[in-house]
């Protein structure tokens, strides 16, 4: 009988054993596989990107009328007759409120006149906004005239929505997917510092709308309202168009939680 011996395999000898061959390709071929389908596993479970766009490294200047209903806006035309008002946001997390100061303490009367601003486009399902960087990007071509301003109509009063607070620069185009728990409370220092809060929605069709949300008589609200960031709620209020935008005037001592798992973030 033939006895049984273990290889000893010695690194500086130039041949290696028939066992030790065997193992070293099985392990091998193993480690390929777990390798294929963990990479498979955890690209089949990432969140898709949204066919959202921001420019980040491309500056864009753009004329049009500046009007604050009630967060700072630029409406611009677009072709005979056809105008699209663009959301005009600070760098960062900020408002671009900051970055109209010195504009504001030249011309008091500010809304209605011709503004030249450059910045950065960001757009995604039919809206349009813009970021800003600096004051000595935003310049006066004409002083105000009224009769530039966009009309506001009030649509529906009392209309019960649901859907989800979001912060419109990142849901928009800056972070893609911009899921999760960190993206929320992301949203919550944007809204926060100054970016005008939206409420999205969506239907059974899955059609998006977004409102921008005021307080009842149309002002600006933010810290009031971020405890509802990224939670799916209940809103009560009256929808006002502003040409290519919706705003949801509403009282938020009214917004009511509905404790469910957020679809956005």
């Amino acid at each position: 009988m033939e006895e049984n011996k273990d290889e000893f395999y010695i690194g500086y000898l130039d041949e290696v054993p028939v066992k030790t061959k065997k193992s070293i390709k099985r392990f091998v071929l193993f480690s390929i596989g777990v390798i294929i389908i963990i990479a498979t596993v955890f690209s089949l479970t990432q969140n898709t990107f949204k066919n959202s766009t921001f420019e980040l490294t491309t500056s864009t200047k753009i004329m049009g009328v500046y009007h604050e209903m009630p967060y700072p806006m630029l409406k611009v035309k677009t072709s005979e007759n056809t105008f699209k008002n663009i959301l005009l946001l600070g760098f960062g997390k900020l408002s671009v409120n900051p970055y109209l100061n010195k504009i504001r303490k030249e011309v008091p009367e500010l809304s209605g006149s011709m503004l030249s601003i450059e910045g950065n486009l960001i757009y995604y399902n039919g809206k349009t906004l813009l970021q800003v960087t600096s004051d000595e990007k935003i310049n006066l071509i004409e002083t105000a005239n009224s009769k530039r301003l966009p009309i506001s109509n009030i649509l529906v009063e009392g209309i019960e929505l649901k859907g989800e607070v979001i912060d419109p620069k990142c849901y928009f185009g800056v972070m893609k997917p911009g899921k999760g728990k960190i993206h929320r409370s992301c949203a919550v220092l944007c809204i926060s510092g100054g970016i005008p809060p939206v409420l999205a929605t969506t239907d059974e069709n899955n059609i998006s709308e977004y409102y921008l949300i005021t307080d009842q008589q149309g002002q600006p609200i933010h810290k009031e309202i971020t405890p509802y960031v990224g939670k799916p709620s209940l809103l009560k209020g009256n929808v006002v168009q502003i040409e290519d935008w919706y705003q949801l005037r509403i009282d938020v001592n009214t917004i009511k939680d509905l404790e469910l798992p957020s679809r956005i973030y």
